[in-house]
């Protein structure tokens, strides 16, 4: 698996992940100590809003002209975002506006970038499970260094700091994307109404995928996208370790995901994903921080292997000259409660106290594994490995 593209790949996304694992705890630290929680579930609004905006026709670029070359416009334009904000904090307080347009501006690049993720693992990896699992580890290990790093740093060196390593993090990515050599299919000539109308067919005929998204949407109203701003709020200065401890879970999710092969993966994952509802309960109950740190490792294992089903079932399941936009409106859709859901965590908090909105999202976590699998096509959708590129080398071991 580790072959020169797969390495970079890797290497690229590992160290853009550990800027992004840093940012919500810089954002929920900085901006939430100036503007509160509202300013804090504003930013990160907007910042998903425009990303979801923009993904689609991430999706249909990246099928055209190469995933690869989308991600590095956005790297650049990331690049760019993360090093005016961290020179607007040199003056302390930055305007609100300022924040808000960098913000969206991010968002688009996050859109971008997004789309061809899954895009190209295919391309580099001749198996695609043992090479999301191994990215997800790698994002499990920059879950648990990054916030912990952030907090550490808004307090030693001050936002500026943490905001221009993150727009360092998008220049490393690129660079290592730049070296990337892959072959992009040649598409068949067609519009862009064309192509977006094509992703959408091929979305829209799979009912296992476009049924897990209209329950993500209420997971993303509900549970993640109120996360950040309510729980950083009620946990204070530890949020750093417990998210930490978050992505420590991650890494055990990660681990299990490589060795553990089920049949039904979408089966698996709902089954798995009941095990996040400690991460909303016990920061509800107000436990102490050894409990909260359990919590989130249990939270973070249950997520990483879920996802790590999901993006493999998309990879294996969708035709690789269409994967892009079909990723594209998956990843849109399941985003795009988030973005409500963190627009409303400001609001929420007037009206109910944070601890009971995030019992309710404990809640909620059980009854989304619930519906999942009481969805027949979702239930029982199988494995099916990725075909033999004869261009890519076999794995070093045999897959288990």
């Amino acid at each position: 698996m580790w072959t020169r593209n797969f390495t970079l790949y890797f290497g690229a996304r590992t160290i853009s992940l550990l800027g992004d694992a840093m940012m919500p705890v810089a954002a929920a630290l900085a901006v939430g100590q100036v503007y509160g929680i509202a300013g804090v579930g504003y930013v990160l609004a907007l910042w998903t809003a425009s990303a979801v905006l923009v993904m689609l026709f991430g999706g249909v670029l990246a099928d055209r002209i190469g995933a690869r070359t989308v991600m590095i416009v956005a790297d650049l334009l990331r690049i760019l975002t993360q090093a005016t904000v961290a020179v607007a904090f040199l003056d302390g307080a930055p305007p609100y506006g300022l924040l808000l347009a960098m913000a969206f501006l991010s968002g688009i690049g996050a859109g971008m970038f997004e789309p061809g993720v899954n895009g190209m693992v295919p391309l580099v990896a001749r198996d695609p499970q043992r090479a999301n699992a191994t990215l997800k580890i790698a994002e499990a290990i920059t879950q648990l260094a990054g916030p912990a790093l952030a907090g550490i740093l808004v307090l030693a060196a001050g936002p500026v700091f943490v905001y221009a390593l993150d727009s360092a993090t998008f220049l490393v990515s690129a660079i290592c994307l730049l070296l990337v050599r892959v072959t992009v299919p040649r598409p068949e000539p067609s519009n862009v109404l064309a192509d977006l109308r094509r992703g959408w067919h091929e979305f829209k005929a799979r009912s296992w995928m476009w049924s897990v998204i209209l329950v993500w949407v209420f997971w993303g109203v509900l549970v993640v996208g109120p996360s950040v701003p309510l729980s950083s709020q009620v946990i204070g200065a530890d949020y750093g370790w417990v998210m930490a401890a978050l992505g420590l879970g991650t890494v055990i999710g990660g681990v299990v995901a490589i060795r553990l092969r089920p049949a039904r993966p979408l089966a698996a994952g709902a089954i798995a994903l009941i095990g996040y509802a400690p991460v909303p309960l016990t920061v509800a109950l107000g436990a102490p921080l050894p409990t909260l740190m359990a919590g989130h490792v249990i939270g973070g294992c249950a997520m990483a292997f879920w996802s790590v089903m999901w993006s493999t079932s998309v990879q294996t399941l969708v035709a690789p000259d269409v994967l892009n936009r079909v990723s594209a409106y998956q990843v849109a859709g399941s985003v795009a409660g988030m973005a409500v859901g963190q627009a409303l965590a400001g609001p929420a908090a007037l009206v109910v106290e944070p601890q009971t909105f995030l019992l309710g999202s404990a809640v909620v976590t059980v009854g989304v594994s619930a519906a999942l699998l009481l969805i027949r096509p979702v239930r029982g959708l199988r494995r099916l490995s990725a075909p033999t590129d004869p261009a890519l080398p076999a794995p070093a071991t045999s897959p288990t």
